[in-house]
């Protein structure tokens, strides 16, 4: 079926492709999104802080319940997106199309295992992780080698989000001002 047939074919059956995302799926992207760039400096921030420093104890539990919001607030996204239809990507070459789909989903795989290393690597000390004040269960005992493998994968994890949203943020920039097919509207409040 051609595209023009498809069309009209979906026209002629009042199913029509969304042009822009659910107003629900933009308030998320928008919150998500401006979290994790908080959350990427805070972390690089804190970990360069002496220990012992009040400060820092204070701005890692504000990171881990920030990261852990940004976690639920991630599921939250998933479900919304899993049952509400998205616009479709404009025309490009196969390999631009692929490389979206790649970062996309590689944020989707950044965004929940980041926190889950959080956790758990927090799981491995003797402090835990306080969700706004509240203690959440540890998973582990005191164990300076899981910690290790845990906030291990976490940084580097990191690291490849810093790459992800550099990347996500460019190609929508590229599809803006170098494509004008004004693929960034599509998620504009």
């Amino acid at each position: 079926m051609t595209t023009a047939h498809s069309s009209a074919a979906r026209q002629s059956t009042g199913l029509h492709e969304p042009r822009r995302y659910a107003g629900s799926l933009i308030v998320l992207h928008w919150l998500i999104g401006l979290a994790i760039i908080g959350l990427l400096a805070l972390g690089l921030y804190m970990v360069g802080l002496p220990k012992g420093l009040p400060i820092k104890a204070t701005l890692i539990n504000f990171h881990k319940s920030l990261g852990l919001t940004v976690f639920l607030l991630v599921l939250l996204r998933i479900l919304v997106r899993a049952v509400r239809n998205r616009p479709p990507l404009p025309p490009m070459p196969p390999w631009q199309r692929a490389a979206a789909r790649t970062t996309q989903v590689l944020l989707y795989v950044g965004m929940v295992a980041m926190p889950v290393t959080g956790y758990l690597g927090s799981s491995f000390n003797t402090y835990g992780t306080r969700f706004w004040g509240i203690a959440l269960p540890r998973w582990g005992w005191d164990d300076a080698g899981m910690r290790h493998l845990f906030f291990g994968v976490h940084r580097y994890i990191a690291y490849a989000m810093i790459v992800l949203v550099v990347l996500h943020i460019a190609g929508a920039f590229k599809h803006q001002f170098i494509d004008r097919d004004n693929v960034m509207a599509r998620m504009l409040p």
